[in-house]
């Protein structure tokens, strides 16, 4: 039996690459770089079903002087692996072809393997004079703030112990030329967006730090002092030339697709996530797609704070054209749907939301708005089976439930 075999038809190579017959595969790509695998956990999971599965490992491997933990990626696709797949190594059975990688050399992303080792990353910044001699690996620490398999990894360099701190973006070719225009787009608009410091010929965007703290980690430790009116206005101080960038596809215009991807990791809840999807849809039909310059993935986690004030914005990879009420519906299904926050931090996230619907509805139609943030917690529902969190069928429930809250919520406006 090859390692592809299993119950059914698995057109996505999801039951391959996360079932019990992708210890087999892992055992043969290890195998090939002379290594052992000795116990293996998946860490990671991208299911785009019927089309696409990518997962990783987090593997305990033996290799010739002793046992380390390496991240092992693979990736399976209806109809055959692409031409980007075999940059990878290709492994097949005779029937079905993988394509795998041990990280950092991740086929998408030919600059994490230099960003993520000291020494090279060390010569990286040499030659872009962001640091002056000596070029000495020792006087950097790296941290992989994250990393999402074959679309992007962003690492915190902190040079002598803080002395300068630098963000590293590693980037699919594909991405780097608007991601940098739209950074430049934002700058001359007079956006607090970092600065853009240096782009590699492997795809690196290096950026400076922000000022402030993220809005996120503040949520969990006091009350952000943040006015609804200074979000909206941040919004609608982007500059009007984003709206000649794509136009990113809205949560709520996808929001059958992520349904699916949930039913699919999460059969059981597939009436519930049917039922709400067929409201979403009927409550947004007719609205047009919107020509107001957008953020695209307006969340706590992109909005840097101090004293109250906003002095940061990330993560502008998807600015362009749509309509105001996605930005904000983003934001509140994000502040609804924090994970592993304790009563108060509840009660805090709560009056949060509260101030900023206050605002929200006074600027776009108020049931909109709810059925837009349902949408979008469906699309979060996504997250803890992708993070493969400890508890995520229940965290993946109480996602559901979540959005079913906004979708009353805009019954009863």
């Amino acid at each position: 039996m090859g390692f592809g075999d299993g119950p059914g038809p698995d057109l996505d190579g999801a039951h391959l690459l996360t079932g019990p017959g992708a210890a087999d595969l892992l055992s043969a790509v290890l195998s090939a770089h002379q290594g052992s695998l000795v116990s293996a956990a998946l860490d990671h999971v991208d299911v785009m079903p019927g089309r696409t599965t990518t997962v990783t490992y987090s593997c305990q491997v033996r290799w010739g002087e002793g046992v380390r933990t390496e991240i092992v990626g693979l990736t399976a696709r209806a109809g055959g692996l692409s031409e980007d797949d075999r940059l990878a190594g290709v492994f097949g059975d005779g029937e079905r072809e993988v394509a795998a990688w041990l990280y950092p050399d991740d086929p998408d992303l030919p600059g994490l393997a230099r960003i993520t080792v000291a020494e090279s990353a060390c010569r990286v910044l040499a030659e872009y004079g962001l640091i002056g001699p000596p070029v000495d690996p020792s006087r950097l620490d790296l941290h992989v703030v994250s990393y999402r398999p074959r679309r992007h990894a962003v690492v915190r360099v902190q040079v002598d112990g803080g002395a300068a701190v630098f963000y590293v973006k590693a980037l699919a070719e594909r991405h780097v030329n608007q991601a940098v225009a739209r950074l430049d787009m934002l700058a001359r608009g007079h956006i607090p967006v970092p600065v853009l410091l240096a782009v590699t010929d492997e795809n690196l965007v290096i950026t400076a730090a922000l000022p402030g703290q993220s809005m996120a980690h503040l949520l969990f430790e006091q009350p952000p002092v943040i006015a609804g009116e200074q979000l909206v206005a941040l919004l609608d101080a982007l500059p009007r030339s984003l709206v000649d960038m794509p136009r990113r596809t809205a949560w709520s215009d996808a929001v059958r697709r992520y349904a699916t991807m949930v039913a699919s990791q999460l059969p059981r809840e597939a009436a519930r996530l049917e039922q709400l999807v067929t409201t979403v849809q009927a409550g947004l039909s007719g609205i047009p797609a919107g020509n107001e310059v957008t953020h695209g993935d307006f969340h706590e986690g992109q909005i840097h704070l101090s004293a109250g004030r906003v002095v940061g914005l990330l993560d502008i990879d998807a600015c362009g054209p749509g309509r105001r009420v996605d930005d904000l519906a983003c934001l509140l299904a994000h502040l609804s749907t924090v994970q592993h926050t304790n009563a108060v931090q509840a009660r805090r996230l709560g009056m949060l939301r509260s101030r900023l619907l206050e605002v929200f509805d006074q600027r776009v139609d108020p049931v909109e708005l709810r059925l837009r943030a349902a949408a979008v917690a469906i699309s979060l529902a996504t997250g803890p089976y992708r993070g493969q969190e400890p508890h995520w069928q229940r965290e993946t429930g109480e996602i559901i439930s979540t959005a079913q809250a906004w979708l009353r919520a805009a019954q009863s406006c």
